[in-house]
């Protein structure tokens, strides 16, 4: 989505940037990680693959994503920015511009558990009720991902369902139970690809 594609989004111990092409590699890398396949419910993209991914991030309107990165600064080169990387958050639209699919991943091991996936993943809903016309947050999880579910449930997501083919549970939030935190939306010149 070019919503974002110019902003920065700072919070208290994190900040959330544009997905651009200089950040792929490492995200790719990230995503060699039977780990994080698995928790993400995520199929391994080749590098070629994972750049036109991150192309139909940026240019496609029903799709919503931030890198995030530690600190609270504007890294001043594009590898202070990707040494900053912990991980990612994400829009889906794939029915309706006012239910938002969720999901969030913090690839760097030492970093979860720490707060950060809950300040992320606020940063984002926050944001999209300032921009978008967001009512209804969904999460889609894996039944036998207990982080997850035990980390959507915290946040004040209830279950609303559950599909036997794909072995998950829907869990939503309404816009008006958000628990909005504070953040500043900076104007973001994004590096050169």
């Amino acid at each position: 989505m070019l919503l974002n594609k110019d902003t920065m989004v700072v919070g208290r111990d994190v900040c959330l940037v544009p997905y651009s092409a200089y950040h792929v590699e490492k995200y790719h890398r990230w995503m060699q990680s039977p780990e994080l396949l698995e928790l993400t419910a995520s199929e391994p993209l080749s590098l070629e693959e994972e750049y036109r991914m991150q192309k139909s991030w940026q240019t496609e309107d029903d799709k919503l994503t931030f890198i995030a990165i530690k600190g609270t600064e504007q890294p001043t080169t594009v590898d202070a920015e990707i040494s900053r990387m912990i991980g990612d958050v994400n829009l889906f639209f794939p029915f309706s511009p006012t239910i938002a699919e969720i999901n969030i991943m913090v690839a760097e091991e030492k970093y979860r558990r720490m707060g950060y996936g809950e300040e992320i993943l606020l940063l984002m809903m926050t944001y999209a009720v300032q921009h978008l016309p967001v009512e209804t947050f969904s999460a889609k999880i894996k039944d036998d991902n207990k982080p997850s579910i035990l980390f959507f449930s915290k946040l004040g997501f209830k279950k609303v369902g559950y599909s036997d083919v794909f072995k998950e549970i829907e869990y939503q939030m309404p816009r008006d139970t958000l628990k909005k935190i504070n953040c500043k939306t900076l104007t973001y010149k994004p590096f050169k690809d």
